[in-house]
């Protein structure tokens, strides 16, 4: 199992954990199954009103798509096939409030998890980063989600930068992209302490206000991720130059800021 979850029946509270630490918790393809699979369960559980999700060890909550991960694609520019696209929890029509705890490297494919997250509380060691365009690659689904949760400037210095940036809690609280910075390690419990609060207050109306507030952004997300394919299969390199390129850059500098 690479997907725990742990449930407080008397709060109200589940902790949604991606637990594969050894890999610096990216995810597979069984991963992804197992990611939709819980979802759609805590759609169904009345006894859980608020959800946590969070990565297991210090050193990653999410490195994104396993770089082991083959997916075969179609031979055409409009049918790209993407493992992460059903792997948040609105995609598969959960509008239970999820508050996302990150503790180390968020990157890559890990937004499409914060995307679709309500809002995040960080632990300082979290850092964010979108390493696409260093290895030949368009970050487009990524790129549609953060535009919606950052400044226009902000998330195109981070997509575009790649490997050569990374951005710091700090830094990330200072532009609105975590709603909460804690002290060392306290991400977990004060994300877990908000979710508690919002599980007290009747489920109808909360989730008729994340219902509105996600309902708020899906034109635009929709027009985005409809230019996606194309654009992928435009602008990727093959994936053997990929697999070079981060080869060759692999445990390089970057600044944080």
């Amino acid at each position: 199992m690479s997907v725990r979850v742990d449930t407080d029946k008397d709060t109200g509270v589940a902790v949604v954990t991606l637990d594969r630490p050894a890999r610096l918790n990216a995810i597979d393809l069984a991963m992804a199954d197992e990611l939709r699979s819980r979802w759609r369960e805590l759609r169904f559980d009345d006894s859980v009103r608020a959800v946590v999700l969070t990565g297991s060890g210090e050193r990653a909550f999410s490195t994104g798509l396993d770089r082991d991960v083959v997916v075969p694609q179609p031979d055409s520019p409009y049918m790209q096939d993407d493992p992460l696209l059903y792997i948040g929890p609105k995609s598969n029509d959960l509008w239970k409030p999820v508050i996302a705890a990150v503790r180390g490297m968020a990157c890559g494919g890990a937004f499409y998890l914060l995307g679709e997250s309500d809002f995040l509380v960080a632990d300082p060691t979290a850092v964010f980063f979108d390493p696409h365009t260093t290895y030949g690659m368009v970050s487009a689904y990524e790129s549609v989600l953060m535009a919606q949760r950052m400044p226009h400037g902000e998330v195109a210095r981070m997509m575009l930068m790649g490997t050569a940036e990374r951005i710091s809690a700090q830094r990330a609280h200072d532009i609105g992209l975590v709603s909460e910075l804690t002290e060392s390690g306290g991400a977990l419990q004060a994300a877990t302490a908000c979710a508690a609060v919002i599980a007290g207050y009747p489920a109808e109306a909360v989730q008729g206000t994340v219902r509105a507030l996600w309902a708020a952004k899906e034109a635009a997300r929709a027009q985005g991720f409809a230019q996606a394919p194309h654009l992928i299969s435009l602008g990727n390199l093959p994936a053997e130059r990929q697999a070079e390129l981060f080869a060759g850059r692999r445990g390089g500098k970057f600044r944080l800021r």
